[in-house]
């Protein structure tokens, strides 16, 4: 026997077995999850016609089963004319046809339509009528019917079902003059199985229905809750930017009278005026940042980080297990080419994210840092990352996308683009333009940061 066969590809009938049973099966899972909506199917949900339609058929092929069976039962075991058999019989199961939809409608015809066919038999007493007050037909489309009750009804009004069919049948046991049969105790156990076990089912589908909206709404909030973090982490960076350059201003229009002999009055008016306005500009950002700053944050009123600082950045991934590089050109090292500080800082934040993206979900991986000026007064930022090796498996599983809220939110202050996305190879990709010249787009209203691609 060899070791290894070649299984037999299945045939185009049991490919369609399969994916015919794969749709049921889903759309049991949708209908359990979905809320019972009056007047609707259980399979309305569901995106195929015959799925769809496939209630109704069970529906049909029911009646259609037990009716001319009831018919023929009730003639020749019970000796019931054949013009009342059969409206009985109609009566008994043509209701199952309602129970698709409207079940608790169903049940309150079928029902007195059982028991009014108990005291039909009781009347007639046939030479074969041993199983009373139930017939088996009437068993069976009763137990069809207690599904479609425990799949959309609350539990209170299937507790009082349970508790009237069992009323009914062993008060029909009271003037009972055949021997004990046991069908009164099978349908009132079998009823109340039934009924438990479809209203467990649905309940278990409802609450998983409910714990995916509580994680959808968490997801939410905690995107939302990490883009108001980063605004205020870069509200504060930035009052260490500006507030700089604010005290700059104040500085140098105090001491203009001084330093510029012969200076006339008005000028020392203006320059009166100038540092007066910049001292409310600086009362009012230390107020509004008063509000942003939480207890123990000391340590961010450190001077804010820079070009100056990736390569230290990249040295503490390297240690971190990621083999990374860094490509960081010469004029923006020698200060030939200006940069202004909230464009350094959001480069070093957005690197800081990307690097760490690359430790936490590509261990191992060969990462490459370039940021350069493209020569159109644009700081490019690019970091580009591979496969995680063979050896590491990643740290974590597939990502939130929180860690670009930070990033999008950042090119967004500085008037920059930023495209994200994987690789081919099933690396990842950063890249962000940022102007070295103000551009007026850090004032203006944004897209949603919490609209990008997931993190890597």
């Amino acid at each position: 026997m060899k070791a290894f066969e070649k299984r037999p590809r299945p045939g185009p009938l049991a490919v369609r077995l399969q994916s015919w049973s794969r749709a049921v099966l889903q759309a049991l899972e949708a209908t359990f999850a979905t809320p019972a909506t009056p007047g609707a199917a259980p399979f309305g949900g569901a995106s195929a016609r015959w799925t769809r339609l496939l209630p109704y058929a069970f529906g049909v092929a029911l009646v259609a089963s037990l009716l001319p069976v009831t018919v023929h039962l009730l003639i020749t075991d019970y000796d019931v004319p054949g013009a009342l058999a059969g409206a009985i019989a109609t009566a008994q199961t043509a209701p199952l046809l309602l129970a698709t939809t409207r079940p608790l409608q169903a049940w309150w015809v079928v029902l007195p339509a059982d028991i009014a066919g108990a005291l039909v038999q009781l009347a007639s007493d046939g030479p074969q009528a041993r199983l009373w007050p139930w017939t088996p037909p009437a068993v069976v489309g009763y137990c069809a019917l207690m599904l479609a009750l425990g799949l959309r009804e609350p539990r209170r009004t299937l507790v009082g079902v349970w508790l009237a069919t069992g009323a009914a049948g062993y008060l029909l046991e009271l003037v009972r003059p055949y021997g004990q049969s046991g069908v009164t105790t099978l349908l009132f156990v079998l009823s109340g199985v039934l009924l438990l076990l479809a209203s467990s089912l649905r309940a278990r589908g409802e609450a998983q229905r409910r714990l995916a909206e509580q994680e959808t709404i968490s997801e939410a909030e905690r995107a939302r809750r990490t883009l108001l973090e980063e605004r205020a982490r870069i509200a504060r960076e930035l009052h260490d930017v500006v507030a700089h350059h604010m005290s700059v201003i104040t500085v140098q229009a105090d001491s203009a009278p001084y330093r510029i002999p012969g200076l006339p009055d008005a000028a020392r008016e203006e320059f009166t005026s100038i540092a007066g306005s910049a001292r409310e500009s600086l009362a009012e950002m230390r107020r509004l940042l008063a509000v942003l700053r939480s207890d123990g944050s000391e340590g961010e009123r450190a001077p804010q980080p820079g070009l100056d600082r990736l390569q230290q950045l990249v040295e503490a991934t390297v240690r971190a297990g990621v083999p990374a590089e860094l490509s960081l050109a010469a004029e923006l090292v020698d200060g030939r080419t200006e940069v202004p500080q909230a464009v350094g800082l959001s480069a070093y934040r957005i690197v800081q994210e990307a690097l760490a993206n690359a430790v936490r979900h590509a261990p191992g991986a060969p990462t490459r840092v370039s940021v350069r000026e493209d020569g159109s007064g644009l700081l490019t930022v690019l970091v580009v990352n591979g496969p995680a090796t063979e050896r590491a498996a990643p740290l974590e599983g597939a990502g939130t996308g929180h860690g670009l809220v930070g990033m999008r939110e950042r090119v967004r202050l500085t008037g920059g683009t930023l495209d994200t996305g994987p690789l081919p190879d099933g690396g990842f990709r950063v890249a962000a333009r940022l102007p070295l010249a103000p551009t007026g787009a850090e004032t203006a209203p944004g897209p949603d940061p919490g609209r990008g691609p997931a993190a890597n």
